[in-house]
């Protein structure tokens, strides 16, 4: 079934609200058989509303709705779809009874344009809203299905959670199942070349690769007659995948870097610490963000200046002048102090060039990561080309947990 989803709002034109619902929406009618052809935005103008939703119907069967459901003037989306599908409305008896036990509960009283969202159109199903004041509903005439859901993402997921998606299953002939392999290392170019024996003429499963900010995401989707018959397929796949690229391969699960690192660290009963320079922490705050971090996590130290490399971890001052802060030997030694302070099983450190500017003849996007465990040390160059300084140091966090994750497996 062909499907499109028609936001409406005005502040989502201005830019000053993220249309986070048509992301989340076309992720679960995906996993669920649909195919989604269209994403619009319109403003609070009942005009071009009704404009909008007669174009998305000529290349949809199904228009989903976001926001426009309130108690305000403004508020027309139920007014305007309903006179669209020919359908008067007419009070819902729970519905109001609902809006009355909430501002009694809450000790207000209802104000008359609150009653605006008790009418539901006639033969409609109606999807009652415990995460808000405004009902959703679904309403089918003449082989077309227009779905109103409200425009707070967290009263919107919940309505889809706990209705709409019972109410899709009767669309739905097929089971599908996906995973996202999760790799660093390769561009997606290369990636794709090397799997390109797998997506050459390919049906079911399908493989779709994805660009991501320092690393490479690779869709695995098979729509099979059982749920079974799909996971086996898209598991024979990863297996097939990992034969040609599994080196690069950190996580079949959708994992991000950080959270692998922190599963592998406790699974291990191992332990890490950090130095860092021109990533300013952001190691440390990667890491401490997985829950149970604590468990595996010793030290951060975060010594930016050459001052504080030399005060906090003890670094040989004239090293430093001689080989450069941005430098391999510096790298090396900045892990081995903060190894030896902290006491950890591990200890990775970085600086480079974050940017705007080159300096010493190092382009931004430049860094040495450094790392010590039991019986080894060394350094690992980081060379992008420069974007900008939040890219670079966002890639460098990446590479520095990539290395913790390369010590782990026994790579490093």
């Amino acid at each position: 079934m062909k499907v499109s989803i028609l936001a409406v709002g005005t502040e989502l034109l201005f830019g000053q609200t993220i249309n986070t619902n048509a992301a989340y929406l076309s992720k679960k009618l995906q996993l669920k058989g649909f195919n989604v052809m269209y994403h619009y935005v319109v403003g609070d103008n009942p005009n071009r509303l009704k404009q909008q939703l007669a174009d998305a119907f000529e290349h949809a069967d199904m228009v989903i709705l976001t926001g426009g459901l309130g108690p305000t003037q403004d508020d027309l989306t139920k007014e305007m779809v309903a006179e669209y599908m020919g359908a008067e409305l007419v009070l819902d008896q729970r519905v109001y009874e609902e809006l009355n036990a909430f501002f009694a509960k809450v000790g207000r009283k209802m104000s008359a344009n609150n009653m605006k969202q008790a009418y539901m159109p006639e033969g409609c199903t109606p999807f009652y809203n415990a995460a808000g004041t405004a009902p959703g509903f679904a309403l089918e005439r003449d082989g077309r299905i227009a779905i109103c859901l409200p425009g707070p993402p967290r009263e919107m997921s919940w309505l889809y959670e706990n209705c709409l998606d019972q109410y899709l299953d009767k669309f739905v002939d097929k089971k599908i199942f996906y995973r996202v392999v999760r790799t660093m290392g390769i561009g997606e170019s290369d990636l794709e070349t090397m799997l390109l024996p797998l997506i050459d003429g390919q049906t079911d499963p399908t493989i779709a690769t994805y660009a991501k900010e320092g690393e490479v995401a690779v869709r695995i989707t098979s729509q099979r007659d059982s749920m079974e018959e799909a996971e086996a397929a898209v598991t024979d796949m990863i297996a097939a995948m990992s034969d040609i690229c599994g080196e690069y391969i950190y996580s079949i699960n959708d994992e991000e870097m950080n959270e692998v690192v922190v599963r592998l660290l406790k699974n291990r009963g191992l332990t890490v610490s950090s130095a860092e320079s021109c990533t300013g922490g952001k190691f440390a705050v990667s890491i401490t963000d997985v829950p149970g971090a604590s468990n595996v996590f010793g030290h951060g130290y975060v010594t930016y200046s050459v001052d504080a490399k030399v005060g906090v971890l003890g670094l040989d001052r004239e090293l430093i002048e001689d080989k450069g802060v941005v430098s391999a030997e510096v790298a090396e030694e900045m892990a081995v102090a903060a190894r030896h302070l902290s006491g950890s099983d591990i200890a990775v450190s970085i600086t480079g060039y974050a940017g705007p500017d080159a300096d010493e003849g190092f382009n931004p996007g430049t860094a040495y990561i450094g790392y010590a465990y039991e019986g080894c040390s060394g350094s690992r160059l980081i060379k992008r080309r420069a974007v900008d300084r939040a890219w670079n140091r966002n890639n460098f966090t990446l590479n520095m947990q990539r290395t913790v994750y390369l010590i782990l497996k026994g790579e490093l």
